[in-house]
């Protein structure tokens, strides 16, 4: 064995959790932090653990800090990466893993310990899938400057925006999943870097998997080396990137939750009411504007009747298609015609609406001034809203499924050395 081979796993049996501590450069604080996570783990942790550190090409001596750890102290090993990035590192473990729980911490353990068990605990019975540690609970203490607060808050706010996550804190360094789920949702995420966390939470949400949250009590480090300006730029790009991987249904997701997910409590009723009438708000004002500006276009060239067909059909296929992929979740190419179809008949339905008030509002008051035509179509639309929602939560309702796939594949042993690449 020479000396660039690194032990994953031993001779020992499988342990039951396997905590990751990706690092990068960090000989001054390696030695204390695991040291103090060894003293936790076997005074206070009732099951049996290894720590993994994995070293991400580290060009000063954090290797050779961590091959001396792991001669030190029973349970721990080291793996050896040729590239940079937290994510590359925690997915070339946590793959390889034999362990029944995978789980990682930041070196500079800003997290409390106590709160690990909590974390992993709900993995190892079965009732969660995933658990990550928060910092904005209510309940959390947490000590950090105001900057990283509220950069923090609004990350997680525009992941919800422009995501639908309904997790609360994407980036704490605490994070844990069970082995079986983690090896079905790492070959779908890209990153290699920060955005990691994040695709993977999205992902494991997507799949239906239960996401067990913990609040946490954190000392955030006042030393860390992390670009917050080129970590912003590569989460932005990550979100774009995710973003248009959804919506076109280039994921796997079905896929990916018969192997692996939970199925709805009551198959063909929609989750998330409150969620969906909130999307299907923003995509109904939108299309309201972009019906009100192509009627007003299109009635300079056409009759009111032809204006207000065109505007509405041309916006109710764009409402439909948004509401499809925004609001109720349904990506890809399966029953997209059906949908527009069914979307048509509902639109003809607004039409009727609308080309009613026209009508009436012409036999009524024949010389109406533009503003008043336009207060009724608003009215007429908002009825026509109203039962657009009733009509597409029924055309894009969950569907029963007849089978589920059993997830997980067969353990594979773990190597006895190795350099990964």
């Amino acid at each position: 064995m020479t000396r660039l081979q690194e032990r994953v796993a031993g001779s020992e049996r499988a342990p039951v959790l396997d905590v990751v501590i990706p690092v990068y450069n960090e000989e001054v604080d390696l030695g204390v932090c695991v040291r103090r996570l060894h003293r936790y783990l076997h005074a206070s942790f009732p099951y049996s653990v290894r720590i993994t550190v994995a070293d991400n090409a580290s060009t000063d001596t954090t290797l050779q800090v961590a091959r001396l750890l792991a001669d030190e102290l029973d349970g721990v090993h080291v793996v050896h990466l040729a590239a940079k990035g937290r994510g590359r590192a925690l997915r070339a473990v946590w793959e390889r893993s034999d362990a029944q729980v995978v789980a990682y911490m930041d070196v500079d353990l800003s997290t409390d310990l106590n709160a690990l068990l909590p974390l992993v605990a709900p993995l190892i019975t079965g009732h969660s899938d995933m658990a990550i540690g928060t910092r904005l609970s209510a309940s959390s203490r947490v000590v950090r400057g105001a900057k990283r607060e509220i950069i923090s808050r609004c990350y997680n706010l525009l992941l919800r925006a422009s995501l639908r996550a309904r997790f609360s804190d994407a980036q704490c360094g605490f994070k844990a999943m069970r082995t079986e789920v983690a090896r079905q949702l790492l070959p779908l995420v890209r990153d290699g870097e920060w955005f990691f966390d994040t695709e993977l939470l999205v992902l494991a949400e997507r799949a239906g998997l239960r996401i067990h949250e913990v609040p946490v009590d954190w000392i955030d480090d006042p030393d860390s080396r992390v670009d917050i300006v080129d970590t912003a730029r590569k989460d932005l790009l990550g979100i774009g990137r995710l973003g248009r991987a959804l919506a076109t249904g280039a994921l796997p997701l079905e896929e990916l939750r018969r192997a692996v997910g939970r199925e709805p409590l009551v198959p063909g009723v929609p989750l998330g009411m409150v969620g969906q009438l909130v999307r299907f708000a923003i995509v109904g004002a939108l299309s309201t504007l972009a019906y009100l500006l192509l009627y007003v276009v299109l009635q300079s060239f056409t009759d009111e009747q032809v204006a207000n067909f065109l505007a509405l059909l041309i916006t109710a296929v764009a409402n439909t298609t948004a509401n499809r992929a925004f609001t109720f979740g349904v990506r890809g190419p399966n029953r997209a015609v059906s949908h527009q179809l069914q979307g048509l008949v509902i639109f003809a339905v607004g039409l009727a609406l609308t080309s009613g008030s026209l009508l009436a509002l012409d036999h009524w008051a024949p010389d109406a001034p533009v503003h008043l035509e336009l207060f009724v179509l608003v009215l007429a639309n908002l009825l026509a809203t109203i039962l657009r929602f009733v009509g597409l939560r029924w055309v894009f309702r969950s569907r029963p499924r007849i089978s589920r796939r059993l997830a997980g594949t067969a353990l594979p042993p773990a190597g006895n050395e190795g350099v990964l690449p």
